[in-house]
């Protein structure tokens, strides 16, 4: 006859006369759990960090789409505006080798940190910190292909020419609303010819003094349309603009303002207004074949909802890249080298 299960102990099983040394283990144990439950919390903040990291820095994209003007320089009666004389002085300062470059392919390979800001920055070593790599190919300015690898994580982007998509771990392959637009980081020195192309449907904004740096200012506004088009029902996005800050002395572009505010729904709760600011800085130029590249800068990146003439920041972030190869005229690009995802194609 089968006898009764003993009932089972919530204690590790010993031997009698091990009552001190089953307390002791008992003891570590208690004490390995909770050394070990931190760890597991912090782990799923920082996969909340990256993510948030990596959707807001990873591939964001330019408030507009603009091709670049024609090949041929501007003519001094041409010049008819404070901005075409600011973007004819970026042209001939930074693209220095014959005009036709500017339809060339372009190749670029570097490393990037990204960070989250704690609440309270006094703390030493406060927030989360990854380091990565990316690799970027761009045949026209609406034709581009960007990988970031970062933490174990990867994101893949692109275009081909009329829609937009990207890739990350935790999202599904998903297009992106509106126009295939630039790629900001090609615009952060990286592609001069695209930053004259944009900024010459600029307008001049005044000046402001930048680091030490006395610049002019031109900023790009998205329009109502295109801000239609990248609304859905539940976000709606009010206003998207950018503001390029050239050197009065040298004529490159130094720094970069990107903002975005929108408007959000959420069941139950009321709209809020949430403001995204970019703010870029652009070092290093170096000579690459006859053109001026930054081959170094940071990003700093304030989100905040904003209530009235309140704002309360909510999140900060920010990102420091170096270039470490650049080069043009890639062989073998072609268009098939953009072709979309079949997710999107099946879609």
């Amino acid at each position: 006859m089968v006898g009764r299960l003993a009932p089972v102990s919530e204690e590790p099983l010993v031997e009698e006369g091990s009552d001190n040394q089953a307390k002791r283990k008992a003891t570590r144990l208690r004490e390995l759990i909770l050394q070990k439950l931190p760890q597991l919390f912090q782990k799923k903040q920082g996969d909340r960090d990256l993510r948030l990291l990596v959707s807001v820095l990873g591939c964001p994209l330019s408030p507009i789409d603009v091709q670049p003007p024609a090949r041929r320089p501007l003519l001094p009666a041409e010049v008819s505006s404070t901005a075409q004389y600011i973007v004819q002085q970026f042209r001939a300062t930074t693209l220095r080798a014959e005009q036709g470059r500017e339809q060339c392919s372009v190749y670029a390979s570097g490393k990037v940190k990204m960070a989250t800001m704690a609440d309270d920055r006094r703390r030493a070593g406060s927030g989360a910190h990854y380091e990565g790599r990316f690799v970027l190919w761009q045949m026209s300015p609406s034709m581009w292909l960007a990988e970031l690898f970062i933490a174990g994580s990867n994101l893949a982007a692109g275009s081909n020419g009329k829609i937009a998509w990207r890739r990350t771990p935790w999202l599904r392959t998903h297009a992106a609303p509106g126009s295939a637009r630039p790629l900001r980081r090609f615009l952060q020195g990286l592609d001069p010819a695209l930053v004259a192309g944009l900024f010459s449907a600029g307008e001049y904004a005044g000046e402001e003094r930048i680091e030490e740096e006395d610049c002019f200012v031109l900023k790009l506004s998205a329009d109502e349309r295109a801000l239609s088009q990248r609304s859905n029902a539940s976000t709606e996005i009010v206003k998207h603009q950018m503001k390029g800050y050239f050197s009065q002395k040298s004529g490159l572009l130094v720094y970069m303002e990107d903002s975005q505010l929108s408007r959000i729904e959420q069941p139950g709760l009321q709209p809020a207004f949430w403001e995204t600011v970019m703010r870029s800085y652009l070092n290093d130029y170096r000579l690459v074949d006859g053109v001026l590249v930054a081959h170094g800068g940071r990003t700093a990146v304030s989100m905040s909802r904003v209530a009235g003439a309140a704002r309360i920041t909510v999140t900060e972030m920010e990102e420091t890249w170096v270039i470490d190869d650049v080069a043009f005229d890639v062989r073998g690009l072609s268009a098939e080298s953009f072709i979309l995802p079949e997710e999107i194609r099946c879609s």
